[in-house]
């Protein structure tokens, strides 16, 4: 038997000793090395070829991936790996770095309770850096860290052992700044990262060595023989003498948790049930006897064996042909198959305990959020938070006509697969629209489609998403029901910030169902709301709020939801371009209702309560939002001037220019609509002397010079009139 074979073996003894298992997950910015450093992590492990390793990219699978040199998946792969004599079990799942697919890191989180934070020692921490960090310690994941390339500080910077060791106290301090800001309180002082306990390795992932205080006397090795051994271009020997993929997976085995140990802390942090319930306990004990309970975090579509979902089981024991409900979909579920994941193979095993992360087929209604139980009526798990909104899209048609269900469904699929890409299909008009994070996420989307699915498509240029919002007070404004009986009077105003910040941070749930209404209350009155309006709230919609401000209406009850559908739809359609709203507050002021229910049904209570709203945003001035994104350039001085030039021709703002070496690096703010082409515009502009990373920063303002023009070329693409660019639009409604 094979050193894989037996590995193999070993790992499906190993899921039913939650002691001995590490969940882990390796995050990064872009091009940090993270793929390179998962694949030798493997390869050491005995899971591949290690002549391979680092070349192979196995966990780059997807074409798309090799051809393009960057992770867009994140993938699974669970390896064995002994220490003093005892074996563990160490499930690994390799995130993407582009700022595109930042919405997999998030998923993946939720799987996983350690994760290894991998930094460039020479670009140090990143943007993207700070925002997986972030990421982790939301999820109350506990991090180590990983230098990575520390043969360029040799060999390119010629920094000898002392210099160098100065770099790495910089980018240990910042990191650690990182985990005091973001860490859960109860963690702040022993997530810290020490490099004297080992919590942070140093080494090359391409060539394969590594170290960390501790291991320096174990493997006889310090900075004065790596830095002699470096530039003698011994680093195979050196990987000999200090293996890379001992010394971090010794490094996981010691400072990161078992699922036991983590379960305790991280389910009441994600899960919002009562933990004194039979779920609620076997979930924080980890125990395998108890109910099963199992979040999805990834939906994979293979061509052979259709959809696979894979998630964390936290409670219970997964087995062949059990039926299990998924919260939100009708009926039973029946698991067909179950397996653990390495890199693209699946090795099917007949039951998955507690504290694994598990590949099932069987689970069709599953999307990656969803929650899997034995139990019926089982409390969800809390939604998982993303960092950013889709912000560019894309018309898609089929080539021929006959393609078209064939179409639908894949862009089910699609989305089922990636929940970041937002797919909105018009069966009357037969346009659909595809919205991802950014130019590049649709590009791989379209590749997938074509290629995967073998559907001719075409498609329009990408388009931005906008969003709209108010500047100030506009209302009571009335709303007549078609039929005159109803009336209903809505005032809006911008929503305060800091309750935007409690929706941001998942503390005001969403919906119009709170599960406990005085502890809502309480938190709205904590962010400056006064105690009557706070009482009165009604629906939470993307970050936008409704309040009922009236007293003892007769019938208002029986129309509350009726109104709450009005809101949903002004929300999604504002009336400036028919863009989602944001930041918006809308107070039901007074109301007059017909007392025949049959006079105020939803055909005259919608459009009345739309009307009423539509008008008072009107009066409160509506403003148009776009979407921005900060770009980092990194840059010699000499050709500064054609990168700045670059950036203001797209409507950008230069913040800040540091400088580093003989380089610039430059902190703008440029608007998404004029990020597009920019990769190939940049490159052309600095004869490809430029490297630079972008993160998306949230909605800015359209400058009042430009709004109109945009507003009207938005309205004129989705067939609108291009309305009266006045305030005086609301007194026709």
């Amino acid at each position: 038997m094979g050193r894989k074979e037996d590995n193999i073996a070993k790992a499906a003894n190993l899921v039913n000793n939650s002691e001995s298992i590490r969940n882990i997950d390796i995050a990064a910015h872009i091009d940090h090395g993270k793929t390179t450093l998962s694949d030798n992590l493997i390869a050491g492990a005995g899971m591949m070829s290690e002549e391979l390793a680092g070349k192979q990219l196995m966990l780059d699978y997807d074409e798309q991936e090799q051809a393009r040199g960057i992770t867009i998946n994140a993938a699974n792969a669970s390896m064995v790996h002994t220490v003093d004599g005892k074996d563990f079990l160490i499930n690994l799942i390799d995130t993407p770095g582009h700022v595109d697919f930042g919405g997999d890191v998030t998923r993946a989180m939720r799987a996983v309770d350690g994760c290894i934070i991998v930094v460039d020692s020479v670009e140090g921490v990143m943007p993207q850096t700070e925002t997986v960090i972030r990421q982790a310690l939301r999820e109350f994941v506990k991090p180590t860290m990983f230098i990575n390339k520390v043969d360029r500080l040799i060999n390119e910077l010629k920094l000898n052992a002392d210099e160098m060791q100065k770099k790495f106290v910089k980018i240990i301090n910042d990191v650690n700044k990182l985990i005091l800001k973001y860490s859960p309180d109860q963690f702040k002082k022993d997530w810290q990262l020490n490099v004297a306990d080992g919590k942070v390795a140093f080494g090359s992932a391409y060539h394969n060595w590594a170290i960390s205080v501790p291991a320096m006397k174990t493997y006889n090795v310090n900075f004065n023989d790596i830095v002699e051994m470096v530039r003698a271009g011994k680093q195979k020997e050196l990987a000999k003498k200090a293996p890379l993929h001992k010394i971090i997976l010794n490094m996981v085995v010691k400072h990161l948790p078992n699922p036991k140990d983590a379960q305790k802390y991280r389910i009441p942090n994600i899960w919002k049930g009562d933990l004194e319930t039979t779920i609620g306990k076997s979930m924080s004990t980890c125990d395998s006897q108890g109910k099963v309970a199992l979040m999805i975090t990834k939906i994979i579509v293979d061509p052979h064996a259709g959809e696979i979902a894979v998630g964390r089981v936290f409670s219970g024991t997964l087995a062949r042909s059990q039926e299990l409900y998924i919260n939100g979909a009708a009926g039973k579920f029946k698991l067909q198959t179950l397996a653990m994941i390495v890199g693209p193979d699946r090795i099917q095993v007949d039951s998955i305990p507690a504290g694994n992360i598990a590949a099932v087929i069987g689970l069709k209604s599953a999307i990656a959020g969803s929650t899997v139980s034995e139990v019926a009526d089982m409390e969800p798990f809390e939604p998982m938070t993303h960092y950013t909104d889709p912000v560019v899209t894309l018309a898609i048609e089929a080539k021929h006509t006959s393609d078209l269900p064939k179409l639908i469904d894949v862009l089910k699929t699609v989305s089922k697969a990636d929940p970041s890409i937002q797919v909105n299909i018009n069966q009357e008009t037969g346009e659909h629209l595809i919205s991802g994070m950014g130019e590049l996420h649709l590009e791989v989307t379209l590749y997938r489609i074509k290629n995967d699915y073998k559907i001719e498509v075409t498609t329009s240029d990408p388009i931005v998403v906008y969003r709209e919002t108010v500047e100030r007070t506009g209302g009571p404004f009335e709303g007549k029901s078609p039929n005159k009986h109803n009336r209903f009077y809505f005032k809006i105003e911008p929503l305060e910030e800091s309750v935007v910040q409690l929706i941001k941070d998942g503390v005001l749930p969403q919906g119009s169902k709170f599960k406990d209404k005085r502890v809502v209350v309480e938190n709205l009155q904590n962010a400056g709301i006064d105690r009557d309006t706070a009482r009165g709230i009604v629906n939470v919609l993307g970050e936008n709020v409704m309040f009922d401000c009236t007293k003892g209406i007769q019938y208002l009850d029986e129309t509350m939801e009726l109104l709450i559908e009005s809101f949903k739809e002004v929300i999604e359609k504002g009336p400036l371009a028919n863009e989602g709203m944001t930041h918006i507050k809308a107070s039901l002021m007074d109301a007059k209702l017909h007392e025949d229910s049959i006079h105020r049904g939803p055909a005259q209570v919608i459009p009345a309560g739309r009307n009423s709203l539509y008008g008072a945003i009107c009066q409160a001035k509506r403003v148009l939002m776009e979407p921005m994104q900060k770009v980092f350039i990194n840059v010699p001085q000499e050709i500064m001037g054609s990168v700045t030039n670059e950036i203001q021709q797209r409507r950008g703002v230069v913040d800040e220019m540091n400088i580093e070496g003989d380089d610039i690096v430059i902190v703008s703010k440029v608007p998404v609509a004029g990020m597009f082409g920019f990769a190939s515009a940049i490159r052309s502009a600095t004869g490809g002397k430029v490297l630079w990373s972008s993160e998306n920063s949230g909605y800015q303002k359209v400058p009042p010079e430009v709004q109109k023009d945009v507003v009207t070329k938005i309205r004129t693409r989705k067939g609108l009139k291009p309305e009266p660019y006045n305030e005086d639009y609301y007194s026709s409604l």
